[in-house]
This record gives C-alpha cells, sequence and structure tokens, in this order.
C-alpha cells in the first residue's frame, strides 16, 4: 500500500505491497489488450474502439438522477468543496479571513478529517428520500479532489472513511441500502487526480513524463472501486491536466467494459484526461451545468447543482442561493426534450444529514414526476424540441406509442394553450391533460400549422400537479 502523505501529516509508511490481483491488473492495463480468436468482440484500449460501445439503454430511459458531493469539506463547509484549494494554495482572502476567524493558529486541513463524523449519516433514510424524488439512479463523491476516500481504500491509508472521522465504510453502506430498498442504480464519483498527493505533484513537475500516481494510487483505487461496489455509473473527474495517455484512461475502460463485474451495465462520461471531455467516453457532460437547449447528436448529461455557487454543502448560503422548483423543473424538462439526462447535486452536511432544502426539493420532483413521469421517462426527442409560438413548451415522444408530450410552464390565463408544432388530424388525434385522464377540445389553426387546447377550468386544489404540466398528444405528425 501507498499512504497519502499529506502536508503537515506525519504518516508512518508502511511497505508498497501490491496484491497479486492488482499486480495482474496493472499488468493488463499498461499492455495492449489482445482480442481473442472467437466469441464476442472485445473492446480495443483505443478511443476508436472504446467510442464505439453502444451506451446501455438504462441510461438513457432513467432520464433523471442524484449527485451527492460530500466528504471532508463539508466540515469547514464554507465557500465551495474546493475549500482546500482556495484557502491553501490560491490564498483567496475571504478563506483566509475564514480560518483564522474560526479556528486556531496552525489548523491544518487534515485536522478536518476526525471532525468528518457522518454521525447521523443513515444510509437507509437517505435512499427514501432518493427513492421519493424520482430519479432513476444516484451518483455518491467516492473520492473528491482532496484525496479522501469515503471507503476504506487500501491505497488512501490514513486519509479515508474507515480509517478516520465516520470510522464507517460509506460507499458500502449507501450501495446496500440503495440496491435492497429503491429501484435506483447505484453509481460513483471519482477524481483522477488529487491536489496535493506528492507523486501527482512529483509526476505534474515532471510534465507528466512520469506515472507514479496513477500506476501506484489511482488505477489500483479504481479498479478496487468496481470489483468491490460494482458502480453501473462510473463518473469521471479531475484530470489535472493531464492527458489520457498519462492516466492510462484507454486502458482501464477496455478492463471495465471487457472484464468487468459491471462489463454489460456501467456507463462512463467523458471526463478521461485533458482534451477528451465532450469528445470521448459513454456520455457527454461537456462542462459543469452544461444545458445547451438543442438537440445533440451524441447522448449528454446536465450535470447542475440545487445551490447555485457550490457543489458540497455551504453554511453559509441563503435562500436565494437555491433554485425554486419551478427553475428545477425547467431544467429537467429542457434536458430531456433535447436528449439529455439530468443530474441533480445535493450536498450533505458533516455529519451526514441531508439539509431541509435538499429534501424539499428531491420530494417536490418526485411529487411532479409521479404524475408527469410518463413524459419524462424512456421517452425521446421529437422532431422539433420547444415550440415556436408558445415559450417554455418542450416536447418528447414515445414514437411506438404514437404519443408526442408537450409539458408547459405556464398555464394560461385564456385557458387556451396555443401550440404551434403539432399537425393534428380530425378523428384521430387526442389531447389529454397527464394526471387529469379527461379527453380534452382543440381545434387547428387557421393560418398555420399547429392546434388551439382547451385547458380544463381548475381551482388550484383540482390542479393535478404544481409547477408545470404535460398533455399526452395522440396520433399527431
Amino acid at each position: 500500500m501507498l499512504p497519502r502523505e499529506l502536508p503537515g501529516l506525519a504518516l508512518r509508511r508502511p511497505p508498497l505491497v501490491l496484491p497479486p490481483p492488482l499486480l495482474l491488473l496493472l499488468l493488463l492495463l499498461l499492455l495492449p489488450t489482445q482480442c481473442p480468436a472467437g466469441g464476442a468482440a472485445r473492446f480495443e484500449p483505443t478511443w476508436e474502439s472504446l467510442d464505439r460501445r453502444q451506451l446501455p439503454a438504462w441510461f438513457d430511459q432513467a432520464k433523471f438522477g442524484i449527485f451527492i458531493h460530500w466528504g471532508v469539506f463539508s466540515v469547514p463547509s464554507f465557500g465551495s468543496e474546493w475549500f482546500w484549494w482556495y484557502w491553501q494554495k490560491e490564498k483567496i482572502q475571504k478563506f483566509v479571513d475564514f480560518m483564522e476567524n474560526n479556528y486556531p493558529p496552525g489548523f491544518k486541513y487534515e485536522d478536518f478529517g476526525p471532525l468528518f463524523t457522518a454521525k447521523f449519516f443513515n444510509a437507509s433514510q437517505w435512499a427514501d428520500i432518493f427513492q421519493a424524488s424520482g430519479a432513476k439512479y444516484v451518483v455518491l463523491t467516492s473520492k473528491h479532489h482532496e484525496g479522501f476516500t469515503l471507503w476504506g481504500s487500501e491505497y488512501s491509508w490514513n486519509w479515508n472513511a474507515v480509517d478516520l472521522g465516520p470510522v464507517r465504510d460509506i460507499v458500502k453502506e449507501l450501495e446496500v441500502a440503495v440496491r435492497t430498498s429503491t429501484d435506483l442504480r447505484f453509481g460513483l464519483y471519482y477524481s483522477l487526480f488529487e491536489w496535493f498527493h506528492p507523486l501527482f505533484l512529483d509526476d505534474q513537475s515532471s510534465s507528466f513524463q512520469k506515472r507514479q500516481f496513477p500506476v501506484s494510487k489511482m488505477l489500483p483505487e479504481l479498479y478496487e472501486l468496481v470489483t468491490k461496489y460494482r458502480p453501473e455509473v462510473l463518473w469521471s473527474d479531475g484530470d489535472g491536466g493531464a492527458p489520457d495517455c498519462y492516466w492510462n484512461s484507454t486502458g482501464f475502460l477496455a478492463w471495465l467494459y471487457n472484464e468487468s463485474p459491471v462489463r454489460d451495465t456501467v456507463v462512463t462520461n467523458d471526463r478521461w484526461g485533458a482534451g477528451s471531455i465532450c469528445k470521448h467516453g459513454g456520455y457527454y457532460t461537456c462542462s459543469d451545468r452544461y444545458n445547451p437547449g438543442h438537440l445533440l447528436a451524441h447522448k449528454w448529461e446536465n450535470c447542475m447543482t440545487i445551490d447555485k455557487f457550490s457543489w458540497g454543502y455551504r453554511r453559509n448560503a441563503g435562500i436565494s442561493d437555491y433554485l425554486t422548483i419551478e427553475e428545477l423543473v425547467k431544467q429537467l424538462v429542457q434536458t430531456v426534450s433535447c436528449g439529455g439526462n439530468l443530474l441533480m447535486n445535493i450536498g450533505p452536511t458533516q455529519d451526514g444529514t441531508i439539509p431541509p432544502i435538499f429534501e424539499e426539493r428531491l420530494r417536490q420532483m418526485g411529487t411532479w414526476l409521479k404524475v408527469n413521469g410518463e413524459a419524462v421517462y424512456e421517452t425521446i426527442p421529437w422532431r422539433s424540441q420547444n415550440d415556436t409560438v408558445t415559450p417554455d413548451v418542450w416536447y418528447t415522444s414515445k414514437p411506438e406509442e404514437n404519443l408526442v408530450y408537450a409539458m408547459f410552464l405556464k398555464w394560461p390565463t385564456t385557458g387556451q394553450l396555443i401550440l404551434g408544432q403539432p399537425k393534428a388530424t380530425l378523428g384521430s388525434t387526442e389531447v389529454k391533460l397527464l394526471g387529469h385522464g379527461q379527453p380534452l377540445h382543440w381545434t387547428t389553426l387557421k393560418v398555420q400549422n399547429g392546434i388551439t387546447v382547451e385547458l380544463p377550468h381548475l381551482t388550484s386544489h383540482q390542479m393535478p400537479c404544481k409547477w408545470g404540466w404535460a398533455l399526452a398528444l395522440t396520433n399527431v405528425m
């Protein structure tokens, strides 16, 4: 094992001993993958080969997932999950002042480790909230750029949740709870690099000609994660400016797709080295909070935060810093209409509680999806993503059922919703409001394509939902 030697923390370093399976893995990852003479086709460790892998169907059908940013950064819970970098590397004044005003002289980031207690962390309670949200997958930060692992990594000695702080395998507890009591897929986020790891810094100083960090830390750690916890989403991040050949990303992904226990169901993103984002990998993320507003040719994901300014919990956040449920529903509707998935992030506190503002938003989204999920799950983009006449109307479709869904975010005061895109046929086209069920009267527009839908006269208590509605249109073109 190779311990993490943190700045200012003297660690007794055990000898570097890799178990035989990991020695074999590293050899496999560092050598070209050979295709068998017969049987199923295998993926070569090249982007040309790996990019041809068909994304498992469950991911596109799921549409909505939950991101969780949780780690030692949740203890200072100030400014951002990049607290350590902003404080000690960039020395941004408000972070320096925060430490001077709240912690004794000489207090180091490593000293936050024992304070990350997860005292009230209840994986079953989290799983219940996630199930209620309507999400279909969850992605937990197993390790952020600070290097602290939420499982007892053999390669992060004394800087992990089993040796320090919670003294619990957080990843395992959540995996078991999600898989035994929900229908969500379980996924893990993993930062390739670590800000202050001495081996990474040494490799960086050699312009990444040395490869000590990925060979002795990152690659065996990823192998450990996949084999122990079988994540069906592997959300890579943080390349540290190093190219994919430094990380041997293609070698690892070839193993993941060919040999791993999740080879048939795992999905991966596009953050596997400098220059790979929005270009290689399973689905594209392109940038944080990416929401292009138009259809993309490649499957993509909008990873975004309920807190507008941070991924981790912030004790200094104000109520206006959180997106409203109306804004979140709009994000979901826009994203799904354009062929993407929405990955909505929450930040738990250092003691393992999900703040009420995050729980409320998750449960509100679940309430909305109970009524309108038919227009979201297992849909595909329609020929038009949004309406050309009425703003904030977004379309999805289920061609095999001859269904088009029009999701609208404002209830018209006239009681009439004008849709400029659908081409309807008298005697064949039917329009229903999800959650209401009765066919609605509609007429064709006289001067152009499209229809006018007569919405039902409902009181606020009779509305099938709040924050947006969906029409199901049968047999339209």
